[in-house]
């Protein structure tokens, strides 16, 4: 299953509208994980097949986009990305959490049960 990358656009749509919001205010139906990369960097290409593997094995259960620092630029700086992989760890209410690096898929999978779907158990 192809991950969905994100524009300014979609992720105003889809995740926060910092246009409007000045507070964080979730826009999605599910819990998700963005994947901040791009095409130059090594780690976020290690990432990337594992990001696919756990959007299958988590399908209907949350979302994973992916967002090129490179063409959006302005959701890297709204973020203050500054080294990258980042992922954004967004569960359904509360703070999103930020991880930077790339997180083994172990590490992963404990994020995503602790972040995103402690709450819905």
């Amino acid at each position: 299953m192809a991950l969905e990358h994100l524009t300014k656009q979609t992720f105003l749509d889809k995740v926060f509208n910092f246009e409007v919001n000045k507070e964080w205010k979730f826009e999605g139906e599910l819990p998700a994980i963005i994947d901040f990369y791009a095409d130059w960097c090594g780690p976020c290409k290690m990432v990337a097949p594992i990001l696919e593997e756990l959007s299958a094995e988590y399908a209907g259960k949350i979302n994973i986009y992916k967002i090129d620092t490179e063409a959006e630029q302005e959701l890297a700086a709204a973020f203050n990305i500054r080294s990258i992989p980042s992922m954004l760890f967004i569960p359904k209410s509360g703070q999103p959490q930020m991880a930077v690096g790339a997180l083994p898929k172990d590490a992963l999978k404990n994020a995503i049960a602790e972040v995103l779907l402690s709450e819905q158990n």
